[in-house]
Formats: C-alpha cells, structure tokens, sequence
C-alpha cells in the first residue's frame, strides 16, 4: 500500500509561506532558537513527529535552494529528497537527486522511492500542482500569528476551490496554532 501525500507547512495569517525575496526570519526558531514545544496541546505534530512517517520528499527547486542555504545539519537525514527542476543540481548529500516530468510522474517517483511510507510535499507551487491534480492527502498547516503583506503564497493560484475537513486545530508552542486537514 502506497503511504499518503502530506504537507506540514507554516503560513503567516495572510496566507505566505515565505516573505519578499524568500525571507523566512518571521518564522519562529528562525533566529536559531528552538519554539517550546511543552506549550503545545496535544494532538499538535512537531515536524520530528511528522517527519518519523515520511520515507521520501518532493520538494520544488525553489524551496531546495533556500533549505539548502540555511547552513548547518542537512534537516531530512538520509531520507530520499526528490527535487523539482529542469536545471542542473548540486546536491550537497547523495540522497537528493532531481526529478521532472508531470506532477503525478514526480508524486510517483517520490512515492516508489518512500516504499510505502508517506510523501512529504514541500514547496508552494507544488503544493498547489498537487492539489489541483487530487494528489495530496493531508496538510498539517501551522499558522503564525504574523501578516507580512507580501510573499510567496501557499493557495493563490490554485486552479479551482478545494475543500477540506478539519481533523482539528491545536496549539502549537507558545504562539501558534496548527490546523490539520484532510483533503476531499
């Protein structure tokens, strides 16, 4: 049986998932300290924990490169990171190797190479190519109470309405809340 598709994602209150010039500083732990997780209620999912069911990743470009620039320990492991481009990639650790075809060829790709574990989906327009195409199973979306005004977006530009179920929202260390949902 193939494992899901899933996002785990932070977004300000005005929907970006990143600011001008992809600036993530209003990010908490951006600084280099660690958000205190104990102020969390539970049912709410560290990225460890989410990460713990994921086998292999999809992941734009865009989004690698700036993961990439962040410095320090690689934050995937040794897990299998598929990475979306036509360009040429320089991968800092063997597991990371680039993809390209349609969206349902890169999600087959990352899926075979997570070996029935869940697809960790990461990166906006990605997000977005997925969810138009019915591809993503289950967003754990975490709101950050900031409105940057400008940015990368997490749905603008999806192509049609989606709905989602809420499987519940909780609070996520000291200032944040984080909604799970399963797509229809």
């Amino acid at each position: 049986m193939a494992g899901r598709v899933r996002v785990y994602i932070a977004c300000s209150l005005d929907g970006f998932i990143a600011g001008p010039e992809d600036d993530l500083s209003w990010l908490p732990g951006a600084d280099g300290t660690t958000p205190d997780a104990s102020a969390s209620s539970p049912g709410a999912l560290s990225f460890e924990a989410f990460m713990s069911d994921v086998g292999a990743l999809l992941m734009g470009r865009r989004t690698y490169d700036v993961v990439s620039a962040f410095g320090g320990d690689w934050p995937y492991g040794e897990r299998v990171v598929c990475v979306a481009t036509h360009r040429p990639l320089k991968p800092k650790v063997p597991s990371v190797h680039a993809v390209e075809g349609s969206i349902h060829q890169m999600i087959e790709h990352a899926r075979s190479a997570a070996g029935g574990t869940d697809v960790y989906l990461d990166g906006g327009e990605l997000i977005r190519q997925a969810l138009d195409a019915k591809l993503v199973d289950h967003l754990v979306v975490t709101l950050v109470p900031v409105a940057l005004g400008t940015g990368q977006p997490l749905f603008a530009g999806v192509s049609q309405r989606h709905a989602f179920r809420l499987e519940g929202s909780y609070r996520f260390a000291e200032n944040m809340v984080q909604l799970h949902l399963q797509t229809s």
